[in-house]
């Protein structure tokens, strides 16, 4: 009997379209970006760049890494002609996204020798501005991530990094650090609840009830500040949590000061990402969140309950979004400031895209962002002669790509934004 095989159902050398399609994508933007990077930092470089390792102040000092500008260039720009090439003539396979990965990290070092040629900065002070910068997002796609994991869109996470900024100032200066990192927490956890009993319970459109939060958080944070904190200035004057250096581990050059002498809100993140992830995927109750997120009907014939998974998960959300909103205040400068979350809860929703719904990789994402962050002032007194906004555009651009599926589909939970009806 002469089996009949199905193109695209695990037929040996069966081509699957979309995965070409992505190949070929990924390998033409390679390509793109060799060309840029031998034409423009290549071309238009001199000298050599000096990268500062260590800080005076570091326990275990180095020299600097020197990197001579052109011949780098025209080397990344090989490599990422070779990886352009692979990606067209064997197929990507599950090396697509590797490949666009280091195609991406070598353009981006390459754009920076660039940028420093002739000159010097300190490369270990811009990556532990990077982290710092990347924890609210990161934890605002965290919170996202918890939500959306059962089923919640989370439009509210900036009202609730706000609000923790508010309550954490406001407490903070009045009870002290613990104090108000412990409100901050709190009013996340609040709002979160709120949110869960307005589209859970009630049913209410799940993009309207954040809409709603995020506009009332914003307005009475901004009568407080302008009427209350103008007056009483004491009210908004918070203690700022300072970094604690780890033993052993923070004397490491690099990664010492990058990782390990950091705040409490930065091995907070870190811990949270690390347990979110556990909990998600190797826990009873993970794996109930991650069914009422798919299928909320099979989880609930099986005895789930199907809203009290999406009140916790919401609820949890909340709180972590509340610790990243006191980041602001408690882990930046002691003050509130109106609006001062600046859209980060919303990039935190970006982030939570582009990590595909993950922990690890909202993480990642975030890192992403908090690079191009960290990276504009670089920019600004380096003087470059591109304008540091366009850098801020690259995270933006790379999820546009991510989301519209041309590197590969981000799908989100089947039932994602769906309220639940349970049959009687």
């Amino acid at each position: 009997m002469t089996d009949v095989a199905t193109p695209g159902f695990g037929t040996p050398g069966a081509a699957d379209p979309v995965r070409m399609r992505q190949t070929r994508v990924v390998g033409v933007i390679l390509l793109l970006l060799s060309a840029f990077v031998a034409w423009v930092f290549g071309g238009g470089s001199e000298g050599v760049a000096t990268f500062n390792l260590t800080r005076p102040t570091d326990a275990l000092p180095i020299g600097p890494l020197v990197v001579p500008a052109a011949p780098f260039a025209y080397a990344a720009s090989a490599i990422l002609a070779f990886l352009g090439a692979r990606q067209f003539l064997r197929g990507g396979g599950r090396w697509t996204g590797l490949s666009l990965g280091l195609g991406l990290a070598l353009a981006v070092f390459a754009f920076l020798v660039w940028a420093t040629a002739g000159k010097s900065f300190s490369l270990t002070g811009m990556l532990q501005a990077t982290v710092v910068r990347a924890v609210p997002i990161a934890l605002g796609g965290l919170a996202g991530t918890l939500c959306e994991r059962s089923g919640v869109v989370n439009i509210a996470i900036e009202g609730m990094l706000l609000a923790g900024a508010f309550t954490g100032a406001l407490v903070g200066s009045v009870l002290g650090g613990i104090g108000g990192l412990a409100a901050a927490v709190a009013i996340g956890g609040l709002f979160g609840f709120i949110l869960a009993l307005l589209v859970v319970t009630y049913r209410m459109d799940q993009i309207i009830a954040g809409v709603v939060i995020n506009l009332f958080v914003l307005g009475l944070t901004s009568y407080v500040s302008s009427q209350v904190f103008a007056e009483a200035r004491w009210l908004n004057n918070a203690p700022v949590f300072r970094a604690i250096p780890i033993p052993i581990l923070s004397d490491i050059p690099v990664i010492g000061p990058t990782l390990f002498q950091q705040n409490i809100f930065v091995y907070g993140a870190l811990v949270m990402v690390a347990v979110a992830t556990y909990y998600l995927f190797h826990t009873r109750i993970g794996l109930r969140t991650r069914a009422v997120g798919e299928h909320p009907r099979a989880a609930d014939t099986l005895g789930v309950n199907v809203y009290r998974i999406r009140y916790l998960n919401v609820t949890l959300g909340g709180m972590v979004a509340g610790f990243g909103g006191a980041w602001f205040t408690l882990g930046s400068v002691g003050r509130f400031d109106e609006n001062m979350t600046g859209g980060r809860g919303f990039i935190g929703l970006a982030a939570m895209i582009f990590g595909r719904w993950h922990p690890v990789g909202a993480l990642a994402a975030a890192l992403v962002f908090g690079f191009a962050d960290s990276l504009q002032q670089k920019l600004a007194l380096l003087g470059t002669p591109i304008p540091s906004e366009f850098l801020a555009m690259a995270p933006y651009i790379a999820t546009i790509v991510v989301v519209a599926g041309l590197v590969g589909r981000a799908k989100p939970p089947a039932a994602d934004g769906k309220p639940y009806v349970k049959e009687e």
